[in-house]
């Protein structure tokens, strides 16, 4: 039984108003008239929206030696008044490690001990 598509008038448009975008999906339209209507200039929004990256939440092992240098850290940062998160810690240290050449790199990768892969046991 073949049933036939029924024809639906196609939806009328519906023309601009003065001072709105035509595109409703047209969002560096609409962003533009919210910077005019704002009084904000041209170029700022957009050097807002270049600097916005992609986080990515991720998990990993570490041993309480090193949580424990983290708590120092964050206490040595309230001590002139700039706290610090964690990832905070995290991200400066990725930034100190790669100012490091590659021998001064490998020593301080060998400091470090062995970890097992995958996650802990639970203790019962």
């Amino acid at each position: 039984v073949a049933r036939k598509a029924s024809a639906k008038p196609a939806a009328k448009k519906a023309l601009p108003r003065a001072g709105k975008p035509a595109d409703k999906t047209d969002k560096g339209a609409k962003a533009a008239v919210k910077r005019a209507k704002a009084g904000q200039p041209q170029g700022s929004a957009d050097k807002a929206a270049k600097l916005r990256v992609k986080l990515v939440r991720d998990s990993f092992t570490m041993p309480q030696v090193d949580f424990d240098l983290i708590d120092a850290l964050k206490k040595r940062a309230l001590g002139f008044r700039r706290p610090a998160k964690k990832s905070e810690l995290l991200r400066a240290g990725l930034r100190a490690l790669a100012a490091l050449d590659d021998a001064q790199l490998g020593a301080m990768l060998e400091s470090l001990p062995l970890l097992k892969p995958g996650r802990p046991k639970k203790a019962e």
